[in-house]
């Protein structure tokens, strides 16, 4: 995700919360079923499932609302539904004891309690990956290194990763922390879209409608607030944003600015949580 130049920050030109890191990578077997061919690090290749599911074919779209016939007396709008747990597959990246141990350090640090475990998640951030697949996205994410700018461990990650066909990836549990991003991994959940902009995402339907019925579903799941789901963007300006590390404080990037996650967030509120 771009880097956003904010008074006093430090120039931050890689991924999520501190940077990314790319590893060498080794060549997966095709998958039959989906026709995709894969990398994963050598050094992880062992913890990587061999085969993704198939993709299905088209992505839950917004709901919409149906025109009335004239002189028709509309019913009264009926209670707001759960949201529904949209098809989810599995595709988790290495994350064990050391780098759950790395993580409560990281915690420790920036945050002032040493522990790696989510609990009560209150934002929802969205990224996009600046990679033209899913793979190099996992790439991106699975191998342990320290991020190049500021030597820190662990790895960055994201939740969830909604490719451009609309599926949707888990890459990490919802009681583990992330780094996505400064100053909010302790609280929030990170959303990753396979792309190279927020526009360009926007104007993808299946990847649009997917990414949709994700956010709502987890935000209806633990009550988030709709103001409380933003773009990485956003981040300096949320109410939750904390932040021990005086070189941090002002680190944030580029993607899903304010009017384009003001765009989303309207596409988002509709319908509601019950």
């Amino acid at each position: 995700m771009p880097l956003v130049a904010v008074a006093g920050a430090i120039s931050f030109a890689t991924a999520c919360g501190a940077g990314r890191s790319s590893a060498p990578a080794q060549t997966r077997p095709v998958d039959a079923a989906a026709g995709v061919r894969a990398t994963v690090p050598a050094a992880r290749a062992q913890a990587v499932p061999s085969k993704r599911a198939p993709a299905p074919a088209t992505a839950p779209a917004p709901a919409s609302t149906s025109a009335r016939a004239p002189g028709v007396v509309a019913a009264a709008p009926a209670a707001p539904l759960p949201a529904a747990r949209p098809p989810i597959h599995q595709w988790p990246i290495p994350f064990g004891s050391a780098r759950k141990r790395q993580m409560a350090a990281y915690s420790l640090r920036h945050y002032g309690e040493a522990t790696y475990v989510l609990s009560h998640p209150r934002v929802i951030v969205e990224h996009y990956t600046e990679t033209a697949t899913a793979e190099e996205a996992y790439n991106t994410f699975a191998p342990d290194v320290r991020d190049s700018e500021f030597g820190e461990l662990p790895n960055t990650c994201a939740h969830f990763l909604v490719e451009s066909n609309g599926r949707i990836d888990q890459l990490v549990p919802l009681w583990l922390r992330c780094r996505h991003t400064v100053g909010l991994n302790w609280t929030a959940i990170g959303i990753e879209h396979v792309g190279f902009s927020d526009q360009e995402i926007l104007h993808r339907p299946s990847q649009l409608a997917a990414s949709l019925v994700l956010t709502r579903w987890l935000r209806c799941r633990y009550g988030i607030q709709l103001t409380n789901v933003i773009g990485h963007n956003e981040s300096l300006s949320s109410r939750y944003h904390h932040e021990l590390v005086p070189a941090f404080q002002h680190q944030t990037h580029s993607d899903w600015n304010h009017a384009d996650m003001q765009r989303y967030r309207a596409l988002l509120g509709r319908p509601r949580c019950a």
